[in-house]
């Protein structure tokens, strides 16, 4: 599932557009509201470590999953220059396995898009459902079929900057809700005292699922759906969200608890 090689290396230079500042006091507030002020939190699909950082700088005991290595070098590098006390993990999210439970469970920059079969995305649900503490919270957003039909589509993306470039060529095939973009790197070496560009050349691909689809995984995963939302808002989707936002509890522990107390 990991296409994040040499994009790695350049990965926060192209998303410095990112609000993240804006984007982890949205996921803050969604915590606090559903009861999570403090305590362990797992980011599914951390990449750079850019949420994670800022979640520990809220004050939550942040633990960091990602398949990428790269990219994870990359978060562990930032976590050396800062001092933070973050765990990072190079797992697959699909079959991710921790020592006991968290409090919450969040994954955002469209990580689970990159999960392109439902039962595997059905398994990660599980994986969650089984790691989080009794009643704990799972959020995580998704890419909708709108943003890679009508907002991508098929089109080229290009952008120069002078310390490096990419073109992105994207392709949406509605019916299989599959979006793939071809990504051509050119990244500047310096070679005998001389700065060239190499190319380097990756292929991504993502999937649409729709909404109802995903509240039944989640149900059908032991998890009680408890909200999804137009992204940044606590708004209904609407049929042009680009993003949006679930919010799901852990179910079941507590009265698992409760049986074995009264066998």
């Amino acid at each position: 599932m990991s296409s994040y090689e040499n994009f790695a290396r350049v990965y926060d230079l192209f998303m410095d557009n990112i609000p993240y500042e804006e984007w982890c006091g949205y996921l803050t507030g969604l915590l606090q509201e559903y009861g999570v002020t403090e305590g362990l939190v797992l980011e599914l699909g951390c990449g750079t470590g850019n949420m994670t950082r800022l979640l520990a700088n809220r004050g939550y005991d942040m633990i960091g999953v990602d398949n990428a290595p790269d990219m994870l070098e990359i978060a562990m590098e930032k976590r050396q220059a800062e001092g933070q006390d973050i765990l990072y993990l190079f797992q697959d999210m699909r079959e991710f396995e921790l020592y006991g439970t968290v409090k919450a469970v969040v994954s955002l920059c469209d990580s689970m898009n990159y999960i392109l079969e439902e039962e595997d995305l059905l398994q990660v649900f599980r994986l969650v459902n089984n790691y989080l503490d009794p009643g704990g919270v799972f959020i995580f957003d998704l890419n909708t079929a709108y943003k890679y039909r009508e907002v991508l589509g098929e089109q080229t993306i290009a952008e120069n900057r002078e310390d490096a470039s990419f073109i992105w060529d994207n392709y949406y095939d509605p019916d299989e809700q599959i979006n793939e973009y071809d990504l051509a790197l050119f990244i500047p070496e310096t070679i005998q005292g001389e700065t060239l560009y190499r190319k380097y050349e990756e292929t991504h691909y993502q999937r649409a699922y729709e909404i109802e689809n995903v509240k039944e995984m989640l149900e059908q995963a032991g998890m009680e759906f408890v909200a999804v939302y137009d992204a940044f808002t606590h708004e209904a989707p609407k049929p042009v969200s680009e993003r949006v936002y679930f919010i799901a509890r852990e179910k079941g522990k507590q009265l698992e608890n409760k049986d074995k107390k009264e066998i």
